[in-house]
């Protein structure tokens, strides 16, 4: 028999007290809520450890995904950080500030610019991308590379029927 968690015990206190209902969601989002907390956790830590907040993670990554040059409109990382304009003009003008990213007059549109990820961004995010991934990789070290294959798989599926 597997071992018991919280989860299990929290489902049996429930069973005993409402054994008319099914108690199924709640062994599987209660789990994952107590997952996405120790993940938490490990991100927040390596990003402390690679001088990063999340939200510059976030805008950084973005541009670093983009490949060369590294660049991107305010609108394409508005669309891919999910953040409204305003938001999004104080994280780049923050950034700016700390010499991570650097605005140009976009030369296909006058009138618009784009964000580029400086020599110091591109190293900050890609020492917060492996210190993530090492973070992340010791939350699945219990689990196989064929059970992790299944649990992605699992959850793409669950997502993506949330229209996500």
């Amino acid at each position: 028999m597997p071992q018991e968690d919280e989860v299990d015990r929290i489902v049996a206190a429930w069973g005993r007290e409402r054994d008319d209902l099914d108690f199924a969601p709640l062994e599987v989002f209660s789990r994952v809520d107590r997952l996405a907390r120790h993940l938490d956790r490990a991100r927040r830590a390596a990003f402390d450890a690679s001088g990063v907040e999340p939200w510059e993670f976030d805008v950084l990554s973005a541009l670093r995904r983009a490949g060369e040059p590294y660049e991107l409109s305010p609108k394409t990382l508005l669309q891919q950080t999910l953040v409204s304009s305003g938001t999004m003009t104080n994280r780049v003008d923050r950034l700016a500030a700390r010499g991570l990213v650097s605005r140009r007059t976009d030369p296909k549109d006058g009138r618009g610019i784009l964000v580029a990820l400086t020599g110091a961004g591109r190293t900050a995010v890609d020492t917060a991308i492996a210190d993530l991934l090492d973070a992340e990789r010791t939350i699945l070290d219990e689990v196989s590379g064929t059970e992790q294959a299944q649990l992605s798989g699992l959850l793409r599926r669950l997502i993506l029927g949330l229209g996500d």
